[in-house]
């Protein structure tokens, strides 16, 4: 009988099993470089999201932090290019990403797409209008099934409608 080991290895070439550590490695680097750079309190607020076309996807949930990061943009870029040579790394962007949507979260909160409104967490339960405000909208909004995307296009349409020269 083999060991388990040894399925996986037969399975996986010895390329690919080296390209996921290195992927692994990429992944898992945020806060050691974010420390080198001497702004370790930025790691617990971004993360690395991608790696796509040699350019390395940063989020981050708070806009100072997405400052704080931008003042660093070439170090940070240099730290990436002199760790992963290999990755052909050419650059950063750096994005503010919606409230409650770290990573972390995410893996521990996973739900399938196909769950009800009941079934899905809500880290920040977004305000539905109340009736009164649903009988003053007009009805366009009776074909969308989702109650959160409805109540966001609601209170959109009234925040627009409330500005000065709104429709």
């Amino acid at each position: 009988m083999k060991r388990i080991g040894e399925i996986i290895s037969s399975i996986f070439d010895e390329n690919m099993m080296k390209k996921a550590d290195e992927s692994s490695a990429f992944f898992s680097c945020w806060k050691d470089i974010t420390e080198k750079n001497g702004i370790p309190a930025v790691a617990a607020h971004s993360w690395i999201k991608s790696l796509d076309n040699g350019l390395v996807w940063i989020e981050v949930n708070h806009p100072g932090c997405k400052q704080i990061l931008q003042t660093k943009e070439r170090k940070l870029l240099y730290d990436f290019r002199y760790r992963f040579p290999q990755m052909g790394i050419s650059g950063i962007s750096i994005m503010l990403c919606r409230p409650g949507t770290h990573p972390e979260k995410a893996k521990s909160e996973s739900v399938s797409e196909t769950a009800t409104e009941e079934e899905r967490p809500q880290d920040n339960p977004i305000e539905i209008p109340n009736a009164m405000d649903v009988q003053e909208q007009n009805h366009e909004y009776d074909a969308i099934k989702n109650r959160t995307l409805k109540g966001l296009l609601m209170r959109l349409e009234k925040n627009i409608a409330e500005r000065p020269g709104g429709r």
